[in-house]
């Protein structure tokens, strides 16, 4: 699967902002999810993810109420919707996909886009 991020850019706190991310290559469908995010100098992190239906979802703590994620299967594309963003959301967003595994370890995911940058201001 080759995965493509975008959307990302420069917001000020409070704002929102949807990111996006095309698949090709493989079937979509047969894929669960995820977004993760690297801010400077720190490991990447879980942000959320989708299962394959879309029927499940899961978030990080630190997002939990501002974002959302979800996923249309007929265009091969998932989304990640961030509402009342932060500064410490600030970080580049990767979105990635995975057949089976624990849906918030990065060791799970088979295939990374190549990331997005989102810069929130005070």
């Amino acid at each position: 699967v080759q995965l493509q991020a975008s959307g990302g850019g420069l917001v000020q706190a409070g704002g929102s902002l949807r990111l996006s991310c095309a698949a090709s290559g493989r079937t979509f469908s047969n894929y669960d999810m995820g977004w993760f995010r690297q801010a400077p100098g720190k490991e990447r992190e879980f942000v959320a993810s989708i299962s394959w239906s879309g029927g499940t979802t899961y978030y990080a703590d630190s997002v939990k109420g501002r974002f959302t994620i979800s996923r249309d299967n007929a265009r091969n594309t998932v989304y990640l919707q961030m509402n009342s963003v932060k500064p410490e959301d600030t970080a580049v967003y990767y979105c990635a996909a995975q057949s089976r595994g624990s849906y918030y370890s990065i060791q799970s995911y088979d295939y990374w886009g190549q990331g997005t940058q989102v810069t929130v201001s005070s």
